[in-house]
């Protein structure tokens, strides 16, 4: 052990300097590399078109399959049918070029018929003979002519004679009822959708429509056939519509990918050439190996540590400590991942569920012990980030989100129960509830797969979970005491264990000079309850305290305190000699306290206490008898306090001593006696190499004053009691 705390010596010196820090860094940053290096190294297949796939192949990237997303867009081009619209002025214009026949026909009756009616009129001015002469009367064909002129070229060429003459010939009743039926026909077809193959077939529609009618033969021949020339065509594709909507279809396709961790190929699949394309496409077939992933995985090591190294840097702790820290979370650090990078290579050996039982929280609770709680904290985000990669189950490249939820889960508990348990023996109870932890989480994320498991595999991740918490406590008790050894760390479970009595030092004060014990655990109280007071470790100066004085046990007769009825030695010794006696307690004191390999801070303390202040007594005395004397002679030899703890503890024992020596202390006579040690102090430049403030002393001040209210109140005499004992004197 001598040798293991000497090496730890030499290397914190060495992490003194800043290349030395870098490489640490480097280092770390070198493991974490090579433990997730085989996770993000893309997978080379030797694979031939039409072999058959000896594993199932997943893809280690999402990548968008081009291929496939035209190939779905050209079908979905193509399914997209031809838009046409129905033009509703063809059947308006149809029906009125129907209505201006009849029309035409009906104003030609009407000419013909006044013609006759003048001709008539001027004929039988001229001569007696009344009847009209029938040459004047225009034929059928001249009829037909006059209508005809009266269309368009399209129409009398469309129209035949016969429907003119058919006509013509009908009277002005049976006319305008052909009309009407004729109109009403074709108004009643054309407002129906009529596409181009469809025509015929309207056209017959209107022939049927108009055949039952009851119009004369020629007549309904001639409707007939002006209903078959009225109907058109009145639906038409329209090119723009169409290729907007072809457009929008094309466009709202969503992009083929091939997702992370996608099947490619199931094991005994015949490799086809879409197969094979899509092998190419994600990178599974090149030759040449990507550097993408190694320049992601670096830059994710480059910001961990980087944030890292700017925490150690900003830690505002003694250098010694800073040191010993970072070499202690760095062996926690490499110690972990190595664990980690183990039970990952189980995956392999179809155990893909086995990450789980990785104690997560192991190092949580070791740094949340030794170190802060902060960078417990900091290092179960690390963790989970590096544990996603490395238990990605053989997804290349890719992040296992659950598991990275799950240690940092994990870790996190066990740092919420640690945060006021820092007992050793809590340390199990912390790993039953981070085993608890571990089991709610699993199966919430088992039940938001909505996946369908027995109860058997239920059992299994019951049972993993369980070890992972159980595994992390008794590893973290194991690990514990080297840790606080090796690095010489005063953890609060290390100061517990120091304040048991029956350790080898108390037992020792307590057998060869009782009153320093008596002395140290009344100082202790006033210590604890005033270092908590103003934000400083209580219990580090309660078990301080307890060593503070170990020194007196080599000459405990020439202290007052353990002088029970006898003399004085100090009234037979000159000053000078009694001097070197009192200020060797607390040299002695230390020296021991190294001897037994006791922490530092306990070290500290001892040597620390009584500062470099003066040894009053003794230097008046010398003074009176007459010597020529330095103050310097009679001062302590240091160093002052260093720390909160050692100034308390060193106007703690100057107070306690200074009370006890008081017949009957009143409330007041304290709180005077408390200042006045404390002005002292301030006076004597005792407290300017320790961070207290004047607030804080006066915090300290009210602290003691009320402990030492509590333990010299004044009691009720008995009478009885007194002449009882005087008579049995």
């Amino acid at each position: 052990m001598p040798n293991l705390q000497q090496s730890m010596t030499t290397i914190r010196n060495l992490l003194n300097m800043t290349f030395f820090r870098v490489l640490l860094f480097i280092l770390l940053g070198i493991v974490m590399y090579f433990s997730m290096y085989s996770n993000v190294k893309p997978e080379k297949l030797d694979l031939s078109l039409f072999s058959v796939a000896e594993q199932t192949i997943r893809s280690p990237i999402t990548i968008e399959d081009k291929a496939s997303t035209e190939r779905k867009r050209k079908e979905a081009e193509n399914n997209v049918k031809d838009i046409y619209v129905v033009k509703k002025e063809i059947a308006q214009n149809r029906v009125d070029l129907v209505t201006s026949i009849f029309g035409s026909v009906s104003e030609v009756n009407d000419e013909v018929k006044e013609e006759l009616e003048e001709k008539k009129k001027d004929a039988s001015n001229e001569a007696d003979n009344t009847e009209a002469p029938n040459s004047s009367a225009p034929s059928p064909e001249d009829k037909v002519t006059m209508v005809k002129e009266k269309l368009t070229d399209d129409v009398t060429r469309e129209v035949s004679d016969s429907v003119f003459l058919a006509l013509l010939q009908a009277k002005e009743g049976e006319l305008s009822i052909a009309k009407d039926l004729t109109v009403t026909a074709i108004n009643k077809i054309m407002n129906n959708e009529i596409p181009a193959e469809q025509v015929e077939n309207a056209k017959k529609q209107v022939e049927e429509e108009l055949k039952f009618t009851s119009l004369n033969s020629d007549l309904k021949k001639a409707a007939i056939e002006l209903g078959r020339y009225a109907i058109y065509q009145n639906q038409f594709y329209d090119p723009a519509a169409t290729e907007e909507l072809r457009q929008q279809t094309v466009e709202s396709v969503e992009p083929v990918k091939i997702l992370q961790g996608q099947i490619i190929v199931e094991e005994n699949q015949l490799i086809s050439r879409d197969i094979y394309r899509q092998l190419e496409l994600v990178g599974l077939l090149d030759s040449v190996t990507s550097i993408q992933p190694f320049i992601g995985l670096t830059l994710i090591i480059v910001i961990v540590l980087s944030a890292l190294y700017y925490y150690f840097h900003e830690l505002n702790v003694q250098r010694e400590l800073k040191q010993s820290y970072l070499l202690l979370f760095s062996l926690i650090f490499i110690l972990s991942i190595l664990l980690m990078k183990v039970i990952s290579l189980f995956q392999y050996a179809d155990y893909s569920e086995i990450g789980y039982i990785y104690p997560a929280a192991m190092g949580a609770m070791l740094i949340k012990i030794l170190i802060d709680e902060k960078l417990a904290m900091y290092y179960t985000i690390i963790m989970a980030i590096t544990g996603s990669i490395i238990f990605n189950e053989g997804v290349t490249g890719t992040f296992q989100l659950t598991s990275a939820i799950y240690i940092l889960c994990s870790g996190l508990a066990s740092i919420l129960f640690l945060s006021k348990q820092n007992h050793r023996s809590k340390i199990l109870q912390a790993g039953l509830f981070v085993s608890a932890v571990n089991i709610l989480v699993i199966f919430s994320m088992l039940f938001l797969r909505n996946g369908h498991y027995d109860t058997i595999e239920y059992g299994f991740y019951f049972i993993i979970a369980l070890i992972s918490g159980i595994s992390s406590a008794v590893l973290a008790i194991g690990l514990l005491p080297y840790f606080e050894a090796g690095f010489g760390i005063l953890s609060t479970m290390r100061l517990i264990e120091l304040s048991n009595p029956n350790h080898p030092l108390l037992r020792k004060i307590l057998t060869e000079s009782p009153g320093t014990y008596h002395h140290s655990v009344m100082v202790a109280n006033l210590s604890e309850s005033a270092c908590e007071a103003i934000g400083a470790n209580g219990l580090l100066a309660r078990v301080g305290c307890y060593y503070h004085d170990i020194g007196k046990t080599k000459r405990p007769q020439f202290f007052i305190e353990n002088q029970v009825n006898i003399e004085n030695p100090h009234d037979r010794l000159p000053p000078q000699t009694s001097k070197n006696i009192i200020i060797a307690h607390a040299s002695d004191g230390a020296e021991m306290l190294r001897k037994h390999k006791m922490p530092k801070e306990i070290v500290d303390i001892a040597e620390q206490h009584h500062g470099t202040t003066l040894l009053k007594y003794f230097y008046y005395k010398a003074k009176q008898n007459g010597l020529e004397v330095k103050e310097e002679d009679y001062r302590y030899p240091g160093p002052k306090p260093q720390s909160k703890e050692s100034a308390v503890i060193g106007i703690a024992d100057s107070v306690e001593a200074a009370v006890r020596s008081m017949a009957h202390p009143t409330t007041e006579q304290i709180e005077e006696l408390v200042k006045k040690i404390i002005a002292d102090r301030l006076q004597d430049g005792q407290l300017n190499e320790c961070d207290l403030t004047l607030k804080e002393l006066e915090t300290v001040s009210h602290s003691f004053c009320e402990t030492l209210n509590g333990i010299f109140h004044s009691r009720i005499e008995y009478p009885e009691m007194t002449k009882q004992k005087v008579k049995q004197a």
